[in-house]
């Protein structure tokens, strides 16, 4: 119960370290964050304000926070998921780091990438990853929803209904509820302009 304990305060303190504020002061975009539209220090604002290198590495960094941890615990576990509660809590730790962090007053992202990364982190059970990057794809692409405050919010609401579905394991979709919960709560109290919502069809553009 400690290991599992420390597992998850882990995987919190991980997704804490805000690589966009970091990689923004390395490359002297110190004002990176707070110039952007939604002041969310995440990868996006990184690639749109810091630049390609900045945005890179924060990518990167963000996808690695939220991988390392949860691939290291459900490797060395023993048992693919030895309870279903607390590895839950693992899964999402990260993200809840992210967007709550303690080295940074609790204000933090919204976690996109780092969902990315922790459902990277439960390979080979490779369903969660490509059922969350389909719905992104489907509502960036084929399908597009826009601004991207509606389509983050539709993706993730579709994956966790999709998930219950298709996912066998309790715990996955436990685990993506929290994070989903988190993303929303995130976005609801984002300081991201609410346009009207637009959908328009890849074929008819």
């Amino acid at each position: 119960m400690i290991k599992t304990i420390g597992f998850i305060f882990l995987g919190y303190l991980s997704g804490s370290v805000l690589y966009a504020r970091i990689f923004a002061g390395f490359f002297k975009k110190d004002n990176m964050i707070e110039n952007s539209k939604d002041k969310n220090p995440g990868t996006a604002n990184a690639f749109m304000y810091g630049g390609f290198w900045c945005g890179l590495l924060t990518l990167i960094f963000d996808l690695a926070k939220g991988f390392l941890p949860v691939s290291f615990y459900f490797h060395q576990a023993g048992t693919r998921f030895p309870d279903v509660i607390s590895s839950a809590l693992i899964i999402a730790a990260p993200v809840i780091g992210h967007a709550f962090p303690v080295f940074f007053k609790f204000r933090g992202g919204k976690g996109i990438a780092v969902s990315f990364g922790c459902l990277l982190g439960l390979l080979p059970l490779w369903q969660p990853l490509i059922i969350l990057a389909f719905f992104f794809i489907l509502f960036s692409v084929v399908l597009r929803i826009s601004p991207h405050f509606y389509r983050t919010f539709v993706s993730y609401i579709s994956a966790l209904v999709c998930m219950f579905f298709l996912v066998k394991e309790p715990v996955i979709c436990i685990g993506f509820s929290l994070i989903a919960a988190v993303v929303i709560i995130k976005l609801i109290f984002s300081k991201e302009k609410r346009e009207k919502p637009e959908v328009s069809l890849l074929w008819k553009r």
